[in-house]
């Protein structure tokens, strides 16, 4: 399996306000898969592959765009929630877990792996067709089932940074200039700068001050969003 887990562009980069959403479905299911696929259409989203497991949507998708993978976390693929969520992120999407609501473990994994949100299977659909617009557009969904992840882990949540802006510190804490960064993430320099601010700011209210770029650096390794090597260097 590809494993490639860079930060990729955002969905609100890639289209505009009047192009359709294009989703990917992702579950063991065929039942389920129809029915997202369904909704999707009912809602004026585009369906571009639906898949039993993220190593099947790789080849089904042949590299062409995706705003958002609706991912089901128990797959029985042979392959771990955090692969997963990684490969799928790897062809340029936003990930939404779809999931049983009693799976914190693998929700706070998939989050941890850069999942966007989660959405319970009990959820009504027009709720996962709000969730699958929200992540498009690079939002974070604060549901239950996020929130429980979080305190499952109060390592994890310490900051609750958005996926956008862990990407933005991943980058910039490892070196690059914010000028670098934006080009990365295909954003304006200025809306780099912005989450950028959010991220200090939300770092001053747990407590955990990052004025300047190397006290950013150490708290981007504090939250395991950069990883150093033995002599100190980014890896």
């Amino acid at each position: 399996m590809h494993d490639e887990s860079s930060p990729t562009p955002a969905a609100d980069a890639r289209h505009s306000a009047s192009a359709p959403v294009l989703v990917a479905i992702v579950d063991d299911h065929e039942s389920v898969r129809l029915g997202i696929r369904a909704a999707c259409l009912d809602a004026g989203y585009e369906v571009v592959a639906a898949s039993a497991s993220v190593s099947e949507l790789w080849v089904a998708l042949a590299g062409r765009p995706c705003d958002v993978v609706v991912l089901d976390l128990s797959l029985g693929d042979g392959f771990t929630v955090t692969e997963n969520v990684q490969h799928a992120r790897s062809m340029g999407a936003a990930v939404l877990v779809h999931s049983i609501a009693d799976r914190v473990a693998l929700v706070r994994e998939a989050l941890a792996a850069g999942a966007a949100g989660v959405i319970p299977k009990s959820a009504a659909t027009s709720t996962v067709m709000a969730a699958i617009a929200a992540v498009a557009r690079g939002d974070v969904l604060n549901n239950l089932e996020w929130a429980s992840a979080i305190d499952a882990d109060r390592e994890f949540g310490k900051a609750q940074l958005a996926q956008r802006e862990r990407d933005v510190l991943h980058l910039y804490a490892s070196g690059l200039p914010l000028s670098q960064v934006a080009l990365k993430l295909n954003i304006k320099v200025s809306t780099a700068k912005e989450y950028l601010d959010r991220i200090r700011a939300k770092y001053v209210e747990v407590g955990r001050p990052a004025r300047s770029k190397v006290e950013l650096l150490r708290r981007a390794v504090e939250d395991g969003i950069l990883a150093l090597d033995e002599h100190g260097h980014v890896e």
